[in-house]
């Protein structure tokens, strides 16, 4: 996701904020700016598409400033270009301006307020600034425009703003909704980001913020007012100085980190493996192969294993290719009847899962093509199999892996469209996979920014429970068996992942009053279905919480989905329920990072 950060009374601004951007590079971004003043007139606005080394290059050794902003950029609303990087500027050249989020409300504030604008750029931010900018111009104080237009934002927008009046050189304007941005206390200096990684070098002493307050920074002072203008007192908290704390930045554990990492895993990803005109970046060697083949056969081990599960429907659905997933365990020593011209997709976060590689051995033995996915560079299932395709999800330090999830399966979507393009089969054609996960990632972050109404509902529902159960049909029966295994693996629930059309055949008997149970629904032609059984465990007592899509959704429903295309509803129906188990974990006490008897690299059979 796109990254902010500023600064205020500190003479060597500009390394600040590329220091500061360079460590926020790890959340995906395809343009990045600056801007910086000196306090005497003299400001400086320097924008690149591409890399912070290439803004860094054109950086010229004047520009200087105590006081200045950054961003790094991920393309919503307009293409990846320099005149759509971050910062701003207002038309009259008063008011500069970076944002993370989007703003639903745009055009119609743009139509209403601004018809009469000349306008730079196709971004939903450039709105922003010119409307604080119009409003100034009829008299207002900065600090009312700004809160003026903050009104006027509709409540489906998500923002982080930072923003400079060149007539107030040394005061940055701050205000948030769904979306994170820390203060950061300095002695005789301030700082704003939006991960305190981005400004650890700095200070370790941050102030969090809270949806519709308005701050005003200046060198020597931080201003939080409330939506009515009161005053708020808020002690900031201490980052420590070890070196986890400091990869985890502001998080308390890694699990919630990478759970929140997971829209960047999907740009990411695009960015990696999908060009600007929507081709795909993957090696010719390896579709040839997988075209060549008459079977695929995914091959993986717990959570990769609920991801070649998605694979599978992707790659049937997508690409027309019979595909089959199997335990690794249990393929090794019981491998089923292979086709004439099999391949194999070894899924794996670590690249090291014993089980794995002794089925790959066996594939190499009998001179099969195989292909590794994994976030490991050079790891042995890398470097065994005849070909890889990393995640570039970053590391991964939480046992209970989330976004090695996420990304495995966005990225056995990007490869189906590949290959069903290849094989020339009209639902790859239709399939546009840049446009799908990019909606995906933009889902995702919705989710993520609203994760404490997960934490209310898992501490009303699984505070002392013994057991719970998730329930789906379809594509959602994948994702309750991820879902299950989330929950089990860090807060010690036992939980099972059900196909709900079973309930009735065994099942049902464990269901007892105020039994847990989370019903899935993202699949059109299931979805009365579920619906259905979830009404068979309700009347037996069952407590219920339902997931589902909000083009699925009905009164009631607990938790909300945006829509997604339907062979992508795992990468944001398993958001909630990654957080449901990173908060059940958390209100019984556990180390969500490192479950009991569990380790991150299996790498023993």
């Amino acid at each position: 996701m796109c990254g902010i950060v500023g600064v205020t009374g500190k003479d060597n601004a500009v390394q600040i904020l590329l220091k500061g951007l360079k460590r926020l590079e790890y959340r995906g971004y395809d343009s990045a700016g600056i801007y910086v003043n000196d306090q005497d007139g003299h400001e400086y606005l320097v924008k690149e598409k591409g890399r912070i080394a290439d803004l860094e290059a054109e950086i010229g050794s004047d520009v200087h400033g105590s006081t200045g902003i950054g961003h790094t950029r991920w393309a919503t609303h307009g293409v990846p270009s320099k005149a759509n990087a971050h910062p701003h500027v207002s038309a009259d050249g008063r008011y500069y301006l970076v944002h993370n989020g989007m703003i639903g409300n745009f055009a119609e504030l743009k139509k209403q307020y601004l018809s009469d604008v000349t306008f730079k750029s196709d971004t939903d931010t450039e709105v922003i600034v010119q409307l604080i900018a119009k409003f100034a111009q009829t008299g207002m104080a900065t600090k009312a425009a700004f809160k003026k237009v903050l009104n006027l934002i509709d409540d489906s927008s998500s923002y982080s703003f930072l923003l400079i009046d060149n007539q107030e050189p040394n005061t940055l304007y701050v205000a948030k909704n769904k979306s994170p941005l820390l203060i950061g206390v300095g002695d005789g200096f301030n700082v704003v980001c939006s991960d305190a990684l981005a400004m650890l070098d700095q200070t370790h002493d941050f102030i969090e913020l809270i949806d519709g307050e308005t701050v005003i920074v200046k060198p020597d002072s931080i201003l939080i007012e409330d939506t009515d203008g009161k005053r708020i007192e808020r002690k900031p908290f201490h980052v420590s100085t070890d070196a986890s704390a400091a990869d985890k930045g502001a998080y308390p554990y890694y699990m919630l980190k990478e759970i929140d990492e997971q829209p960047g895993v999907m740009r990411t990803l695009i960015k990696h493996y999908i060009s600007e005109d929507g081709s795909i970046k993957i090696d010719d060697n390896i579709l040839q192969s997988l075209h060549q083949s008459d079977r695929i056969y995914i091959v993986a081990a717990g959570t990769s294993y609920h991801a070649g599960l998605v694979g599978k429907e992707l790659l049937e659905k997508v690409a027309k290719i019979p595909t089959e997933v199997h335990v690794a365990s249990e393929f090794g020593y019981n491998p089923p009847l292979l086709a004439a011209k099999p391949f194999f997709i070894f899924l794996t976060q670590s690249g090291e899962t014993a089980d794995s590689r002794q089925v790959l051995a066996q594939v190499n033995e009998q001179g099969y093509q195989s292909l590794t996915i994994t976030n490991v560079e050079n790891s042995t299932l890398s470097r065994e199999a005849t070909y890889t395709l990393l995640l570039y999800a970053g590391p991964e330090i939480a046992v209970a892996s989330t976004k090695a999830y996420t990304g495995q399966i966005a990225l056995e979507a990007i490869l189906a469209k590949a290959l069903g393009e290849l094989r020339q089969v009209a639902t790859a054609a239709d399939f546009d996979v840049a446009k799908e996960l990019t909606k995906v990632a933009n889902g995702e972050q919705e989710l993520v920014d609203e994760k404490k109404d997960i934490k209310k509902i898992a501490a009303a529902l699984l505070p002392t429970t013994r057991n719970a159960f998730y329930i789906g049909r379809s594509i959602d029966y994948d994702i309750v068996q991820e879902a299950a295994l989330k929950l089990k693996e860090v807060s010690y629930i036992q939980t099972e992942g059900f196909a709900s059309g079973e309930l009735k055949h065994g099942t049902i008997s464990l269901i007892e009053k105020g039994t847990p149970v989370l019903a899935v629904i993202t699949d059109k032609h299931t979805a009365k279905h579920t619906r259905s059984n979830a009404q068979e465990v309700m009347a037996r007592g069952a407590n219920v919480v339902f997931i589902a899509s909000r083009s699925l959704a009905k009164d009631g429903d607990q938790i909300v989905l945006p829509d997604v295309h339907p062979l992508l509803t795992p990468l944001v129906a398993i958001v909630p329920c990654q957080l449901m188990a990173y908060y059940a974990s958390l209100q019984r006490g556990y180390d969500v990072d490192k479950p009991r008897n569990l380790a991150k690299s299996v790498t023993v059979e």
